[in-house]
């Protein structure tokens, strides 16, 4: 598909101008693919095997970025597309959009600050009747002259259809966002603001819970930290106060209970009930709705400290993954954080005896950048683009601008004839084999 450039689309190609994929999620046995193609977004569905394409592409338009440094999310859910990224050239209008499925498409409010301001979307993830974006945005909520960037968490119904012909039509009735909170508790907490990372909803000692990786802003004492939030947490959150601003000069405020009409916004339609879609519900609750998006209350941080802190470092920790399963008994947690300089900080997490909070084990750092694959070493060569775990072969994928680099999970060979030194890693991967030797465990072994 061949498209005619305009002046300024043509003076900012010049790196550009391919077809970065940005969506690739399976989907019904195949693949479904959404790339920039040269700023004229496109998606398509591929067979798992063979990599032909199933019918005809689609627009990308609300479903994938026209530029390859944009951020944005994707999953299925109940057979729909769910999508966060951003539907023009120029990156000004973002957006929450739900396609491709029997349900009608839903997209946020366009252009109003109360729902979106500058977002970076970071992930998405499906948990009960909801779908939850994680994402960080600049703050309206603050009485500063200066920008504030603050961490958000947004969730809408994955049964949501709409409003009204008069209020939020083909728009999300029950889009709520609320700030993350990571912080150093004292006198003074100290926030780790900016979200880079998170992992999947992964369930720990009876919790479902989610961990993200947060850092400090560049004007900041540099830093990073690992917080976790408990699910149930996070959602009573939206069953709590909202926070409006009477007017442009006014500091934001919780909305008293009584002001708040019924049935209360922002919830999932109830089949049997009064309102049993939200097409139905009454203009109160969606103009509600529409200009409450924002909770009060913030998301607490499990245990009430990170779980893991960085300052002063020389770089940034920008992407995570977790390994619930490490060790030949599949019971010990591990973090992997890939820095800015293409290296892996490991983890091992300790629980307390509190249950709700871990201690953390400094490992190892494990260079990840490889130049005599990935060429010129240089700043913007090391920067790390993704970073995952490939549980069949216990290696980490690292993605870097030029290069793929596989890193396996341990590095047992380094003790490999010292027992003391073998066994006072404490890596779980790693124990003294009958061959006296530091050997990988691999699952079972005894």
């Amino acid at each position: 598909i061949k498209k005619k450039k305009s002046t300024f689309e043509r003076q900012i190609c010049s790196g550009e101008c391919r077809n970065f994929i940005k969506v690739l999620l399976s989907q019904h046995g195949g693949l479904f693919v959404c790339g920039t193609n040269a700023f004229n977004p496109l998606c398509a569905n591929y067979t798992r095997d063979t990599l032909e394409m199933v019918g005809e592409p689609v627009s990308g338009m609300a479903r994938c970025p026209y530029d390859p440094r944009h951020a944005n999310v994707a999953l299925f859910a109940d057979g729909s597309l769910f999508t966060g990224t951003v539907t023009d050239f120029l990156a000004i209008d973002a957006v929450i959009y739900r396609s491709l499925g029997d349900s009608p498409a839903l997209r946020t409010v366009k252009h109003d600050s109360k729902w979106f301001r500058e977002p970076y979307f970071v992930s998405a993830m499906e948990w009960g009747p909801h779908i939850y974006f994680f994402f960080r945005e600049m703050a309206m909520e603050f009485h500063h002259l200066e920008k504030v960037m603050v961490s958000r968490v947004a969730r809408v119904c994955k049964a949501d259809l709409g409003g009204s012909q008069r209020v939020l039509e083909k728009q999300w009735t029950t889009f709520l966002k609320a700030r993350l909170n990571c912080s150093v508790p004292g006198d003074s907490h100290f926030y780790f603001n900016l979200l880079h990372a998170t992992s999947e909803i992964i369930h720990m000692q009876g919790r479902d819970v989610i961990l993200g990786l947060f850092s400090t802003p560049p004007n900041s004492i540099p830093g990073s930290a690992v917080c976790v939030f408990d699910m149930q947490q996070l959602a009573h959150v939206f069953e709590g106060r909202f926070k409006e601003q009477k007017s442009p000069e006014s500091i934001w405020t919780p909305v008293p209970d009584e002001a708040v009409p019924k049935p209360r916004p922002g919830g999932c339609a109830v089949q049997g009930s009064r309102f049993s879609s939200s097409t139905t519900l009454p203009d109160e609750v969606l103009n509600f709705v529409k200009t409450h998006p924002l909770m009060d209350e913030t998301v607490p941080l499990l245990g009430h400290r990170p779980w893991v802190v960085k300052t002063m470092g020389r770089y940034q920790l920008t992407a995570m993954v977790v390994d619930t399963e490490a060790g030949p008994h599949k019971n010990r947690t591990v973090l992997f954080l890939g820095s800015t300089r293409g290296t892996i900080l490991k983890f091992l997490m300790v629980p307390t005896g509190d249950s709700v909070s871990h201690s953390s084990v400094f490992l190892e750092e494990v260079e990840g950048f490889n130049p005599e694959k990935c060429g010129e070493d240089s700043p913007q060569a090391r920067q790390l683009l993704s970073l995952s775990l490939d549980r069949i072969s216990h290696t980490l994928l690292l993605a870097f601008p030029s290069c793929l680099v596989r890193v396996p999970t341990s590095r047992c060979h380094l003790h490999s004839r010292c027992m003391k030194s073998c066994l006072a890693s404490r890596d779980p991967y790693c124990g003294w084999t009958r061959g006296s030797t530091c050997s990988f465990l691999r699952p079972g072994t005894r």
